[in-house]
């Protein structure tokens, strides 16, 4: 445990002597080692400490957050003392209520077998280094790379008796490369964050010069254009944004009652009737599920104290479980299911999606294939919009093929656009492959100030039916 955990728990302890109902102390002791390349040249790093306690408190129905990284007991006093006049006088027309106790005890980590701390930065700096000269033979001529590793410890302790240590490591690799083609040029993002230690570094090789053959393909054979209507067979990449945006995002409680709205938008959801409306068809089930060990995502418990489980957003079609934390999960009436996560220490704990995908059907993918007549098979996408309330979407086909009689065919598609609402979307599947791969990592951005949280996405392949092409 961190050497500062008596002083989150004093923080903690001295709310309440100050007439908090409730009280919680989620300290963070780490360290973040960041680069950025630019066609292989190092223009920027850092090697940081990274500590500091964020406090909410909860009095008379008012929630109040404030954190602090002058971890001394003055300062944290001072903070303290702030937050229980915050939330006494700020009187809310409708009390905060958290619901019965939580009080769980339990320590969790991310499974790594080389400690992010005990890699020299030189190791980090060639490991780059080394993706960028496989791109750059690949043909790239632009590469642009940010790089971060953290290490760190997160101790949460609340007066309701939750104690919770975690040992947290994580890999951030994006990738920004640009390859000149036939007509214009093509850009790929390149996402391989995930929860792991040094060991997750492995791979990232191969997969760099995979998605460099990919954008080099698209450069030079992408200029094929198909209109009308079509039948669509969508690749795993394609199906994890889908479910993180068009389900996960306005399942999210705290957007479906509006405490969004000014910030990262509503959800369509508010006109809908959980358990009852449908929003697709029966082959689509998706699911939310933190404890995927190597995810982004990953977690055992939530930043309340929660613990962690698999959430049913939709179920055969019909929308069933919303994302909660502890204070909407009163105000549906189902308590929360584990769904609160913070950036940081200084940022309050909100609704958060982690690991967002389509639960695994009964089709092969040759038979998703074998029975589209005419069709496109979008492997990957480039460009993705969707409207505040999580309805009108719009998604832009990356590495594309055309399909006849069954067969996918050598010819590239170029940019097929797949526009169409949520509903009209999930109701066109009528079929999803067996499979199960989580091709989409990402940061999702969400709230003010900002927050942005690593998390997965994906499915199998899906067949989708009718879809006119924008």
């Amino acid at each position: 445990m961190s050497e500062y955990a008596d002083l989150a728990e004093f923080g903690m302890e001295y709310a309440q002597d100050h007439g908090a109902d409730y009280s919680e102390a989620r300290l963070i002791d780490g360290q973040r080692v960041a680069f950025v390349l630019h066609n292989g040249n190092l223009i920027s790093g850092s090697e940081l400490p990274w500590k500091g306690i964020g406090f909410r408190v909860l009095c008379n129905g008012g929630l109040s957050f404030v954190s602090v990284d002058n971890l001394t007991k003055k300062a944290v006093k001072s903070a303290i003392t702030t937050s229980v006049k915050m939330a006494r006088n700020s009187n809310p027309k409708e009390k905060i209520d958290f619901g019965p106790p939580v009080s769980n005890v339990a320590k969790w980590k991310v499974p790594a077998k080389e400690n992010l701390r005990d890699v020299p930065l030189e190791t980090m700096i060639t490991k780059l280094q080394e993706m960028d000269k496989v791109a750059e033979d690949a043909g790239i001529n632009t590469r642009a790379t940010i790089f971060e590793a953290q290490s760190l410890t997160k101790y949460l302790v609340t007066s309701e008796g939750t104690k919770i240590e975690s040992d947290l490591s994580m890999l951030k690799f994006i990738g920004v490369i640009t390859a000149k083609g036939v007509l214009d040029s093509e850009q790929r993002y390149v996402d391989l964050t995930r929860s792991t230690g040094w060991e997750g570094t492995k791979t990232w090789i191969e997969e760099v010069e995979n998605e460099c053959g990919r954008i080099a393909k698209v450069a030079s054979q992408s200029d094929h254009k198909l209109t009308g209507k079509v039948d669509f067979v969508v690749g795993p990449e394609v199906v994890g944004i889908i479910c993180h945006e068009n389900a996960g995002h306005p399942s999210e409680g705290d957007r479906i009652m509006g405490r969004e709205g000014a910030q990262a938008g509503e959800s369509f959801w508010r006109d809908l009737t959980l358990g009852k409306s449908r929003v697709g068809s029966d082959h689509v089930t998706i699911l939310e599920d933190p404890t995927i060990p190597g995810t982004g995502g990953y977690y055992l418990y939530d930043d309340e104290g929660v613990k962690a489980r698999e959430r049913v957003l939709i179920k055969n079609g019909i929308i069933t479980e919303p994302l909660l934390n502890r204070e909407f999960g009163v105000k549906f009436g189902m308590g929360s299911n584990g769904s609160s996560r913070s950036s940081d220490f200084n940022r309050e704990p909100i609704i958060r999606m982690a690991n967002t995908y389509m639960k695994p059907g009964d089709f092969t993918f040759n038979e998703l294939v074998e029975d589209v007549k005419h069709g496109i098979y979008m492997l990957s996408f480039t460009e993705w919009n969707i409207d505040d309330r999580r309805y009108q979407s719009k998604y832009v086909g990356f590495e594309c093929y055309e399909i006849k009689d069954g067969e996918i065919t050598e010819t590239m598609v170029r940019r097929p656009v797949m526009e169409l609402t949520s509903i009209g979307l999930f109701s066109s599947v009528d079929g999803v492959t067996k499979d199960l791969n989580f091709d989409f990592p990402g940061i999702c951005g969400k709230s003010d100030p900002g927050q942005g949280v690593p998390v997965y996405a994906g499915g199998g392949s899906i067949r989708m039916r009718g879809i006119r092409l924008g």
